[in-house]
C-alpha cells in the first residue's frame, strides 16, 4: 500500500424527504477516537434530532470500517452510508447523519435511499485527494545554497516536509521513489551534500 484517497476537505450537506431533515456532516479524522468524539459532539449540537447515524473508514488499507444506525430500522442508515465510503474509495473520513422526524414513515427503501444519498452528495461536495506514502531523507546544507537546492529538489518532485536552521540549514525531503533522491542531491548540490534515509511517513499528494 503506497497510496489512497481521503476527503480533501470537510462537508457538511443537508436534504429533505417528505418532511424529515437529513444533515450529513462529513470530516476526515486520523483515528476512531476522533470518530466517535465527531458523533458525540453532533449528538450534544443537535439534540433536538431524533438519529445520528454514523460510518467510518480508517486506516491506508481501509482496514477499520464500522457503522451505526441509532435506532433506525436495522441496515437502513449505517450500512448504506458506510457503502457510499467504500464505493468512493475514500479512508480516514468519518460520516454523521443527523435526522429529524417529519412525521411521515419513510420505509426501509426509502430511510437506505436518503441515508446513502445524503453522504453520497456530501463525498462529492468535500472531493477526495490522494495520500501518498514517502521515504524521508535528511540533508544538510550551508546557508548559502540552501534556499536555491531547496527550490530545485522541489523543482524536481521532492517534497519537502521540514526545515531546521542552526550552523547549518537542514531539509527533511520526501519522496515515492526512494533511490532517486541520492543522485539527484548529488547533482543540484555538486556533490556538497548527501541524502540520510531517516524514515517513513504519509503526505498529502493532492
Amino acid at each position: 500500500m503506497s497510496s489512497y484517497l481521503t476527503l480533501a476537505r470537510d462537508a457538511r450537506v443537508e436534504i429533505e424527504v417528505k418532511h424529515s431533515r437529513f444533515l450529513c456532516t462529513l470530516r476526515r479524522v486520523p483515528s476512531e477516537a476522533e470518530a466517535r468524539a465527531l458523533v458525540a459532539a453532533l449528538r450534544k449540537e443537535h439534540w433536538d434530532a431524533r438519529h445520528h447515524c454514523s460510518a467510518f473508514v480508517l486506516g491506508p488499507d481501509a482496514a477499520v470500517q464500522r457503522s451505526s444506525d441509532d435506532g433506525e430500522p436495522a441496515g437502513t442508515a449505517g450500512a448504506p452510508m458506510l457503502e457510499v465510503l467504500r464505493e468512493a474509495g475514500v479512508s480516514d473520513v468519518v460520516a454523521v447523519v443527523t435526522r429529524w422526524f417529519g412525521g411521515t414513515l419513510l420505509g426501509a427503501g426509502g430511510l437506505v435511499r436518503a441515508y446513502g444519498d445524503t453522504v453520497r452528495l456530501a463525498v462529492e461536495s468535500a472531493g477526495t485527494l490522494r495520500r501518498d506514502l514517502v521515504t524521508e531523507f535528511e540533508v544538510s546544507l550551508d546557508h548559502g545554497s540552501a534556499g536555491r537546492v531547496e527550490n530545485e529538489l522541489r523543482a524536481r518532485g521532492l517534497v519537502v516536509l521540514a526545515s531546521a536552521y542552526g550552523d547549518r540549514v537542514t531539509l527533511l525531503v520526501g519522496s515515492t521513489t526512494p533511490a532517486s533522491v541520492a543522485p539527484l542531491v548529488a547533482e543540484v548540490t555538486g556533490g556538497e551534500a548527501t541524502a540520510e534515509q531517516v524514515g517513513e511517513r504519509w503526505v498529502d499528494a493532492g
